[in-house]
């Protein structure tokens, strides 16, 4: 019955609701008009014409079974007027009762009660016991990723959304979500923000300084991550409140950067655990292409552990008597000490000669070549937009304007002569084009790009492409690691950087006899004791209770992990 109750609440109190009861109000009266007009001419008729008396309860009987084609034949007309009258009663309710009717009813009453039941199933509140808990304001690209990980974590997590009806859906689907509006402050208290972890304000940039102002006036105290989308917001967001705001598509174009093969010769770090740094470096236009890891010396030289290769889109273990391929990014793990050493041997090979085609002058676009020339580096950008020039001309040394597709326009840009190109466009479909043609063009050229939603990764990794970024995956891991505590790691597309307690079922286990990157894909790095980290464990390792495991994989490979050994 408080069901019943609240639906008939909701049902109610929306204006569009009340505009289409009156709609239906409107066709009731007209209906009912009709049928008081056909009762008294049905009288006239057979008075004047046939001769006939009957009640008015008749006449309306009369006019309901001819005009919902039921048609008894009790009551007839024998004259022609009377059979033309029955003829316009008969065509008339097949429109108005048959058609019209059932079609006003759906549309003015049974279609806005669903609705009403929908919202009226909308979570609006979370229990009083959920605490510890992350509050994200805005479904977007970065929230189905980000909850598979909080999920992946154990950390509890709830979506805030304004439309009552979507919110239906999403619980349906298995998200915690709570209905309400994000500039609400009772939409806040209804998702105990006071006992929250984290709040994300992952919206508008306008928006997003409305959530902080809002949210502050609850709890001063509650770290909030606000992604910023114009670099002016950030100060604002900081007056307004926020902990760590976020420049995502900033941090975006400098991870592109780092990807580029463009002849200077150091290891780029990816994260970091205690003492150990783990750092990718290129081996295009270097000594070490073409020449196996044992051959390299790179562990007897440097004394960093080369744990795996990103190849292909995909992070491998790597035999050490396998040869780098140009194409092949390795991933190192060592001290600050040995990454120096490492930088030193692949500065032997630096040609500060090299220059980088970036195409598009977005906001992703302007970050890569900002950074690029701070590395030194000479930077080509391609950008359609003409009214862009005055812009873009201080973020490169060359700025072409045309169409990138334009086989003629890449000429003029310099692709038969720069070393690499760094597509930032926002649009995934013209990123894989462009991946296609690039590599055409020049099979050995070094081509990184960004991609908007994760779903084109694997096109444009078949497209061509060595390395590719997500707006999505590289706000998650901003986002995760903040929430960890530890330093950002973006080893690729997808992988992350983990570490796990030895489970149950592998302690006493060798390494190799544990069947952790048989069974899983995962690079197990290092192995951490209470005093001790081991980098680059042997097979023969023997796994210990209270250990943990330091692992470099997928989200897919780390929830296969969980679910053999877990």
């Amino acid at each position: 019955m408080k069901f019943l109750v609240s639906q008939f609440t909701y049902f109610l109190s929306d204006r569009q609701t009340r505009i289409s009861l009156g709609a239906l109000r409107a066709y009731a009266l007209f209906l009912f008009a009709v049928i008081t007009v056909y009762s008294v001419l049905f009288h006239v008729i057979m008075e004047v014409y046939e001769q006939q008396q009957h009640s008015w309860l008749t006449g309306l009987y009369w006019t309901l079974t001819v005009m919902s084609t039921l048609g008894f034949g009790d009551i007839t007309f024998h004259t022609d007027i009377g059979r033309a009258f029955s003829i316009l009663v008969l065509v008339s309710g097949v429109l108005l009762l048959l058609i019209m009717l059932p079609f006003a009813f759906i549309r003015y009453f049974y279609a806005p009660w669903l609705e009403a039941q929908l919202r009226a199933k909308a979570p609006r509140r979370l229990s009083d016991q959920m605490e510890g808990h992350v509050v994200i304001c805005h479904q977007d690209s970065i929230t189905n990723g980000l909850i598979r990980k909080l999920k992946l974590n154990g950390i509890p997590y709830v979506v805030l959304e304004p439309d009552p009806a979507v919110a239906t859906q999403l619980r349906q689907e298995g998200v915690s979500v709570v209905a309400g509006e994000v500039d609400d402050p009772r939409t806040y208290r209804a998702v105990n923000v006071e006992c929250a972890r984290l709040l994300l304000a992952n919206g508008e940039d306008s928006t997003n300084t409305n959530i902080l102002l809002t949210v502050r006036s609850l709890n001063d105290k509650l770290p909030i991550i606000a992604i910023a989308e114009e670099a002016d917001s950030l100060d604002i967001f900081s007056l307004s409140g926020a902990t760590y705001p976020l420049p995502l598509k900033q941090r975006l174009g400098e991870h592109l950067a780092t990807r580029v093969s463009a002849g200077v010769g150091s290891a780029h770090e990816v994260g970091r655990f205690k003492d150990l740094r783990i750092v990718e470096f290129l081996v295009h236009d270097t000594r070490l292409a073409g020449v196996s890891l044992r051959e390299t010396g790179l562990r007897e030289k440097t004394g960093v552990n080369v744990v795996g290769v990103w190849q292909d889109g995909r992070l491998r273990p790597i035999h050490p008597d396998q040869p780098l391929d140009a194409t092949c990014v390795p991933v190192a793990v060592g001290t600050e000490h040995q990454v120096e050493r490492l930088n030193e041997l692949l500065g032997q090979d630096a040609n500060p000669d090299h220059e980088v085609l970036v195409i598009g002058g977005g906001k992703v676009g302007i970050s890569t070549a900002h950074a690029l020339k701070e590395r030194g580096i000479r930077v080509r950008l391609l950008e359609r937009d003409a009214s862009l020039r005055e812009f873009l001309e201080p973020y490169c040394d060359e700025l072409v304007i045309g169409n990138a597709a334009d086989r003629a326009t890449l000429e003029r840009a310099g692709i038969q002569q720069v070393s690499a190109v760094a597509l930032t466009t926002n649009d995934d479909a013209q990123n894989i084009h462009l991946a296609v043609y690039c590599r055409r063009l020049r099979p050995r050229l070094n081509v990184v790009s960004r991609v908007t939603r994760e779903r084109n990764i694997e096109a444009i990794y078949r497209a061509g492409a060595d390395f590719v970024l997500s707006y999505a995956s590289l706000g998650c891991e901003f986002i995760m690691a903040y929430l960890l505590g530890r330093e950002p790691v973006m080893v690729g597309e997808g992988s992350e950087f983990f570490s796990v307690e030895v489970p149950q079922r592998l302690q006493g286990k060798t390494l190799a006899q544990s069947g952790i990157g048989a069974q899983t894909g995962l690079v197990v790095i290092a192995i951490e004791e209470k005093e001790s980290t081991n980098t680059n464990p042997a097979a023969s390792t023997v796994l210990k209770a209270g250990e943990k495991l330091l692992m470099l994989g997928t989200t897919e490979q780390r929830e296969a992990f969980h679910q053999r050994f877990d």
